[in-house]
């Protein structure tokens, strides 16, 4: 590790420690050259897969665009940022631990539609919609009755509730 001071490259560990639930080692580091002491934090470096979308076109992953889409979806509905956050990482976390070197569009928005369903019911209706591009009110009908079927998950609300 250079230092960031003198730019001399020999620097050595004077202390690490665990962060961020165990995810980031923060090491203390002092410079020989110069004395200086300074900091630096380590992580591991996943890979995402690369999307295949249904043109048959690649794109990287793109985790903003995952979020983006989740919120539209959530726009003015009662689920907390806390929550969102918690199912886009679990969506990464999903994708990065089945492996693949890429992973189909299709896959990653079944993904979002689960999430959202356990989420709220509205805004996963909303995704759907667009998502499996519904041609009339029958299809709302369809997904809406084939929704009420299911068990009901608790939601943020009730959750918040008790």
């Amino acid at each position: 590790m250079h230092c960031p001071f003198c730019g001399a490259n020999d620097t050595r560990v004077t202390d690490s420690r665990l962060v961020a639930e165990g995810d980031q080692v923060r090491r203390r580091r002092q410079c020989a050259s110069c004395q200086e002491r300074f900091t630096t934090y380590e992580t591991a470096e996943f890979l995402m897969p690369r999307v295949v979308k249904s043109d048959g076109s690649r794109e990287s992953f793109n985790e903003v665009k995952l979020r983006a889409g989740m919120l539209r979806a959530l726009e003015k509905r009662p689920v907390s940022a806390e929550a969102i956050e918690a199912a886009v990482e679990r969506i990464r976390q999903t994708l990065r631990a089945r492996g693949d070197r890429e992973i189909n569009a299709r896959d990653i928005g079944e993904s979002v539609m689960q999430a959202l369903s356990n989420l709220d019911q509205v805004a996963y209706i909303r995704f759907a919609s667009v998502y499996r591009k519904f041609q009339d009110i029958d299809e709302f009908r369809a997904e809406i009755d084939r929704l009420s079927q299911e068990p009901s998950l608790p939601s943020e609300r009730d959750k918040e509730d008790t």
